[in-house]
């Protein structure tokens, strides 16, 4: 019987830890292992990640000459693939077939539905207090107990691989203690930090992973994998694809979940009343959108790129430009209301926009900041 491939942890099939001697780890920004006698063929083309190349043929490199690092900083937008990736890697790692990953082995069909032993993955929603409700960062006991996982044997593969998702959401607490794990590597185990914000993680955390970039994809490929892989119509791929911004994950839940593209229709609707309403009207709805930020600030930041999007979209109607058009499905509202306002006015509203949510990103008070914005707002009869 033919034996299964090693690992690229393994070195002939030896139990023991390969990692490079350090000494400087200040001077060394990631650890790798040492290449294998026997290198595995790899199985690109199973990868499900689409795009990015350049993250793809990193790791492609890697494989083949067997020096994985311990740790990868995985770095790119929400819904960009860096999960899928993620996926991709833990399930190369373990696939038990001649050329990996197959996607129809054991090893590769648990890790697909979530359930492999020794693949965990830990995020905010996994990160709950004894109420039951989810934490606001992933907190130092999760951490630990990865920990404790780690430093055991893997239990029904042959690398243990731990997905750490929002990793920008650790603790302090959580950050360091973490880092002793990065500085002091076990053997056969693997880490995938993914974030969408690296500045808000340690240095000291980045400094000790092997980054990985993952950029937003061309509109072109989106449509296009939306057709292909999904069968999805060509118009609604069109739209899909430019609403997406490059994440092609918002894409395929936009396409499983139609409340996605509802709550932007009615998003859209709000924005035409309070521009068409009162001051008072405005203020009122700042006030029900700060309330909501204490709770749920991604949904007012996405509230507020919606709005970002329409003035955009308002500004190249304006110049005759409807080509780049975000909100294709409504191109002839757009062009309406772009006659309302100079091109000078549009600009003013796009960077105030930009300006509020970089202000609620620094925690100013988010209430004013948002009043002052619908002052900030034309409104419908505003002379040009």
């Amino acid at each position: 019987m033919q034996n299964p491939p090693q690992s690229p942890f393994d070195k002939g099939g030896a139990r023991s830890n390969y990692y490079e001697t350090i000494s400087n780890s200040v001077a060394l920004s990631f650890l790798s292992v040492k290449p294998c006698l026997t290198l595995t063929c790899y199985n690109m083309s199973m990868w499900r990640v689409i795009g990015q190349k350049r993250a793809v043929g990193l790791l492609e490199h890697s494989l083949a000459k067997g020096q994985v690092a311990h740790a990868y900083l995985l770095v790119g937008p929400p819904h960009v693939g860096k999960m899928t990736l993620a996926l991709d890697i833990a399930e190369v790692l373990n696939c038990t077939a001649s050329a990996p990953p197959c996607g129809d082995c054991p090893s590769c069909q648990r890790i697909a539905a979530g359930s492999h032993a020794d693949v965990q993955v830990i995020a905010l929603g996994s990160n709950v207090n004894g109420e039951g409700k989810a934490h606001a960062e992933i907190s130092i006991d999760r951490i630990r107990e990865m920990q404790h996982v780690a430093s055991l044997p893997p239990f029904e593969g042959k690398s243990k691989v731990f997905i750490i998702a929002g990793a920008e959401y650790l603790s302090l607490e959580a950050a360091n203690c973490l880092l002793k794990t990065l500085e002091e590597p076990a053997a056969k185990v693997i880490f995938l930090l993914l974030t969408a914000n690296e500045r808000l993680l340690p240095g000291t955390v980045v400094s000790r992973c092997q980054r990985l970039e993952l950029a937003p994809l061309p509109v072109a490929e989106i449509e296009t994998a939306l057709q292909e892989r999904w069968g999805m119509p060509l118009e609604k791929a069109r739209l899909l694809a430019r609403l997406a911004h490059g994440c092609l994950g918002w894409a395929v839940s936009a396409t499983l979940d139609d409340r996605l593209l509802q709550a932007r229709t009615e998003r859209l609707a709000k924005l035409g009343e309070i521009i068409d309403d009162s001051y008072e009207t405005r203020f009122g709805y700042a006030a029900q959108l700060a309330a909501q930020f204490g709770d749920n600030r991604e949904a007012v930041f996405e509230v507020l790129d919606l709005w970002l999007d329409w003035w955009r979209d308002l500004l190249l109607a304006k110049i005759s430009n409807g080509d780049m058009i975000t909100n294709i499905d409504i191109t002839d509202s757009l062009k309406e209301r772009a006659a309302l306002y100079s091109v000078a006015r549009i600009r003013s509203m796009i960077g105030s926009i930009q300006s509020a949510r970089e202000q609620l990103k620094l925690n100013a008070n988010h209430r004013l900041v948002l009043e002052v914005l619908m002052l900030d707002m034309p409104g419908q009869k505003e002379v040009k």
